[in-house]
C-alpha cells in the first residue's frame, strides 16, 4: 500500500543519554488497533499526521496492552524482531518487518530511573508486539527511529501511574513515551458491528465520554476507580489491559491534571480509537 505518512522519519538526531532539549516531548496514549489498521486510509493518515505534528522522538518507549509481565521487562535491543500475536487474519499480516534500531542507551536510562524495589528485567530475544509495532509502522513507517518496549508489571492503576512518574525525566531527552491500548475493546461483544453495523454500543459510547470528561477535568482518582465507576462496565473492558497503558502515559506527564490534546476520536467497529497526547 502507499505509504500515507507526510515526512518518512529520518535518522534520530541524538541519543537518549540523558541529554535535554529545549521543550520535553509529550506523552501519548493511542488506540492502536490490529493489523488491518495499516489497511484503513483514515486511521493511517490520523496516525500519520499526528507523528508529522510532534517533535521527531530521539527514541520510543512504548507500554503495549499484550505485555504484561513482573518485574518490569524489557526487549530486545540489539536486533528488534517482530511478535506477530494474532490469530486468523491473512498471511501477508505475519510478513509486515519493521526493522527498527535498537535502543541500548534508553534501556540503560529505564534501569537507572526505577528505585532498588522495582527492579528491571533486559529479554534480549523478546521483540516488538503488534501492540508496538503496528501504530509505528503507521506513524513512523521509515523505521529509522529507535524503539524500546517496556512491560507492565501488573493492571494497577496507581502503581502504574508511578511508574510513568518515574519515567517522566526522559521526555526531556527526546523521549516519546507511549501507552498503546484501546480506549474501549469490549471485543466478545461487538459482533454485529464487525459485520458492518454502523455506528456503536451504548456501552462503548458512555464509557468513552466518561473517560474524555474525567480527562477533561484531571480527574485522576476518578480514573484510577474506573472499574467501579465507569459507565459501560464490565463491556468496556472485560478485561483491563487495554486501559492500563493511560495510566503509564498520565504519570508521565509533568500536568496530568490538565486536559490533553485529543488528536484521534471516532469508532473502529464499535470500539472508540480515542487517543490524546499530553505534556
Amino acid at each position: 500500500m502507499a505509504d500515507l505518512h507526510p515526512n518518512p522519519d529520518p535518522t534520530p538526531a541524538a541519543p537518549a543519554d540523558g541529554t535535554r532539549i529545549a521543550r520535553p516531548m509529550p506523552a501519548i496514549y493511542l488506540g492502536h488497533g490490529a493489523p488491518p489498521l495499516l489497511e484503513d486510509e483514515e486511521w493511517m493518515g490520523e496516525l500519520g499526521s499526528w507523528a508529522a505534528s510532534i517533535p521527531r522522538p530521539s527514541s520510543i518507549l512504548i507500554v503495549s496492552a499484550h505485555w504484561q509481565t513482573a518485574p518490569i521487562a524489557l526487549s530486545a535491543t540489539r536486533r528488534v524482531p517482530l511478535v506477530y500475536d494474532f490469530y486468523g487474519f491473512p498471511e501477508h499480516y505475519y510478513r509486515m518487518t519493521y526493522d527498527a534500531p535498537g535502543a541500548p542507551e534508553l534501556a540503560a536510562r529505564v534501569a537507572a530511573l526505577m528505585p532498588a524495589n522495582e527492579p528491571v528485567l533486559e529479554r534480549e530475544t523478546r521483540g516488538l508486539d503488534h501492540g508496538a509495532w503496528v501504530p509505528l509502522k503507521a506513524m513512523y513507517p521509515g523505521a529509522g527511529i529507535p524503539v524500546l518496549q517496556m512491560s507492565m508489571p501488573d493492571l494497577d492503576p496507581r502503581h502504574l501511574f508511578e511508574v510513568g512518574r518515574r519515567l517522566a525525566p526522559l521526555r526531556d531527552e527526546g523521549v516519546l513515551i507511549v501507552g498503546s491500548g484501546f480506549m474501549t475493546h469490549g471485543l466478545p461483544f461487538v459482533h454485529d458491528y464487525f459485520l458492518g453495523r454502523p455506528g456503536a454500543p451504548q456501552w462503548s459510547i458512555d464509557f468513552d465520554q466518561w473517560a474524555t470528561e474525567a480527562l477533561n477535568r484531571g480527574d485522576l482518582d476518578t480514573l484510577f476507580a474506573f472499574r467501579e465507576k465507569a459507565p459501560g462496565m464490565p463491556y468496556a473492558h472485560p478485561t483491563v489491559e487495554h486501559f492500563a497503558p493511560i495510566f503509564v502515559t498520565l504519570g508521565a506527564v509533568a500536568k496530568p491534571d490538565e486536559a490533553p490534546d485529543f488528536t484521534i476520536e471516532g469508532y473502529f467497529y464499535g470500539l472508540s480509537k480515542r487517543s490524546f497526547e499530553a505534556r
